[in-house]
């Protein structure tokens, strides 16, 4: 399969989307899935991988809704609280779902860069493998040095890191990203999407060669048998349309060999996420 690893969907309100600013104003409409699929068949791909937007149980039910109506939905990324005690049985729930294939917290928005340590959340962590599940990694770069050890604690489980930790592509710059992706890079249990970059540009006016250099590092890190394309639409219309971003993508990974190139573009998420046809 070819596969957008990385996308979303919305009924938007303003109750259940506060994150979404007056400056992210164009996002506040609804975004399902009969708008994602023409832009999927005109970039080739086969399916997506559906990632929570929103922090509740109900959207990722939701979200396995719309999987069973769309089967180019191969897989739901939703969330649980991993802080609560009854984790296990709002996992059990969803994983009975055959495409529940994942789970995200929002670690970006978290005031405590060390939040991912909290002995709470790291028992909602350990508790994935049970359920055959992976999880998204959504951080700033400053709180990659917590994700160095939250790998290291849980060396058995599937670990993604969304959007190449969201680097200062605007200003930049490069470090510490640079040395910070290379030792998260190290653990074998990361993967890592290569998704969000075009709003961590200058959204008017940027270039692709703004992108190169970042790209230059997670290829070199992670290699194309850890690395998978991820579109994140609709956000990424913040700053460029579908086509754009998958092009820019595309132009960049021209020279991988064909095996290289079916791995990014989907076998690397049908491998990670386990997804099904």
């Amino acid at each position: 399969m070819t596969i957008d690893s990385h996308q979303h969907f919305w009924r938007y309100t303003a109750a259940d989307y506060p994150w979404m600013t007056e400056k992210l104003a164009s996002l506040r409409r609804d975004y399902l899935p009969e708008a994602l699929a023409p832009e999927l068949a005109r970039a080739g791909l086969d399916g997506c991988v559906a990632v929570q937007a929103q922090q509740t149980v109900a959207e990722a039910r939701w979200l396995l809704s719309l999987a069973d109506a769309h089967p180019f939905i191969k897989g739901v990324v939703g969330w649980v609280d991993l802080e609560s005690e009854s984790v296990e049985e709002q996992l059990a729930e969803l994983a009975r779902h055959p495409r529940f294939v994942g789970v995200r917290h929002v670690v970006q928005d978290e005031p405590d860069d060390n939040f991912m340590l909290r002995p709470a959340f790291q028992r909602g962590i350990g508790k994935l493998r049970e359920f055959n599940l992976a999880y998204d990694i959504l951080i700033f770069p400053k709180q990659l040095p917590a994700a160095f050890q939250l790998v290291a604690n849980f060396p058995e489980q599937r670990f993604v890191l969304d959007h190449i930790a969201k680097p200062f592509i605007r200003d930049g710059t490069l470090s510490p990203w640079r040395e910070q992706i290379r030792e998260l890079a190290k653990a074998p249990n990361v993967c890592c999407k290569i998704s969000g970059m075009v709003t961590e540009a200058k959204w008017e006016g940027w270039r692709a060669e703004d992108f190169r250099p970042y790209l230059d590092v997670v290829f070199a890190a992670f290699g194309a048998e850890r690395l998978m394309f991820g579109s994140d639409w609709p956000v990424c219309m913040l700053a460029g349309s579908y086509a754009q971003v998958h092009g820019l993508v595309e132009d960049y990974t021209r020279a991988l060999t064909t095996e290289a190139l079916a791995k990014f573009f989907g076998g690397n998420a049908e491998t990670f996420y386990q997804l099904r046809a």
